[in-house]
């Protein structure tokens, strides 16, 4: 199997294409800003292969802005989001997608309704569907088990950048055990909505702890973070740390 991150541009997600040797997949699509730029670059990857589905991490404007755009771009293949996010896009719904944060549209997206255990065989690797709610209800990651990894989505924006809460359905509590069960999983890595893949177990599980041990603190504090910490900025669907948190490992010295 070949998986390849498109690394994401400007406020874009990052998109993963999983390619086994009996299909293929997208997850996450970005912004509708660089959509036919992602157009090209998913072909690139393929080749002559067409894409046979697009799986969603949730229904926010950086992970599914683009999806309606690459689907028709590829003979309108389908795309899948939690049931309870499904609504939102096939809707149009600017509010709770975030698009209105970026001061875009929402383009009405029909989806199919992910159940909670769905697994996607590709041939020689598959693409399990974790539900991971916090940033919001209809959050999953993507555990890809040949890999002993997970896309993450919006739970995890990027390793030096906890996820929000504070939008359209997110739920601290929530967040605080999706990352505990992702922590329990020993992953050998994984990849955030945005930023550089977090690889070798030593270095996941000290992000995840870090994370982690943060929203412990947010829930002793009565959902508020520390008041050193900057406001979010609008187009934001993360916290920003004051001072700021390691993005790479830290080397041993």
């Amino acid at each position: 199997m070949r998986m390849v991150r498109l690394p994401g541009i400007h406020h874009d997600s990052n998109a993963v294409v999983v390619i086994g040797n009996a299909g293929n997949l997208l997850i996450d699509s970005g912004t509708s800003w660089y959509q036919s730029l992602q157009v090209e670059r998913i072909s690139g990857i393929l080749e002559d292969k067409p894409l046979e589905r697009i799986l969603l991490t949730g229904r926010r404007f950086p992970c599914s802005g683009a999806a309606k755009h690459i689907s028709e771009s590829f003979s309108n293949c389908p795309i899948h989001i939690h049931k309870d996010g499904q609504a939102s896009l096939e809707s149009g719904d600017f509010f709770t997608t975030w698009a209105n944060r970026f001061d875009s549209d929402m383009p009405s997206t029909k989806t199919v309704g992910l159940e909670d255990d769905e697994i996607f065989i590709l041939g020689n690797t598959q693409v399990c569907t974790i539900p991971l709610p916090g940033h919001s209800n209809d959050s999953v990651g993507y555990y890809i088990p040949s890999k002993d990894m997970i896309v993450c989505g919006a739970i995890l924006p990027r390793a030096d950048r906890p996820s929000r809460w504070d939008l359209p359905t997110g739920c601290l509590t929530d967040l605080l055990s999706s990352l505990k069960l992702i922590r329990s999983m020993d992953l050998e890595s994984l990849i955030p909505m945005q930023g550089p893949a977090i690889k070798g177990k030593k270095h996941v599980k000290e992000v995840l702890s870090r994370h982690i041990d943060f929203f412990q603190t947010c829930v002793e504090n009565n959902g508020k973070t520390p008041k050193s910490w900057p406001k979010p900025a609008q187009t934001a669907i993360w916290n920003s740390p004051h001072p700021p948190w390691p993005l790479e490992e830290r080397e041993e010295t």
